[in-house]
């Protein structure tokens, strides 16, 4: 989708700090970090939220969290890490692309981050 803002950062039409790419996702560092460590991990395939999640694109989510234990490594999160995934405006959604924030190197409290 041309006008999506994560499907302009994977063409590389935006800049951003990646941290991680494959042939089927693309990670990179959140510009308002919400915790020290705080990585966005979003599919290659546009999928609008999790509510878009199917039979057919199920395959695209679980590889996403093989993924995010390997980042969560590489960034050092030996102590644990939050994963969020907000679906819709209601939940805090902001870009209307599927993406999983990885929030860690702090002791996580009750809320979000």
């Amino acid at each position: 989708m041309s006008d999506c803002l994560f499907c302009r950062i994977i063409a590389g039409e935006i800049p951003s700090s990646k941290v991680y790419e494959d042939e089927r996702c693309f990670a990179f560092r959140d510009i308002n970090p919400q915790a020290p460590t705080h990585i966005l991990v979003v599919p290659k395939e546009h999928i609008a939220s999790c509510a878009d999640v199917t039979a057919d694109n199920a395959a695209l989510v679980a590889h996403i969290f093989t993924v995010i234990p390997q980042i969560a490594a590489a960034e050092g999160l030996t102590g644990g890490y939050r994963v969020v995934s907000n679906a819709g405006p209601d939940a805090g959604q902001t870009v209307p692309h599927l993406h999983f924030h990885i929030l860690g190197g702090r002791r996580m409290d009750d809320r979000m981050a």
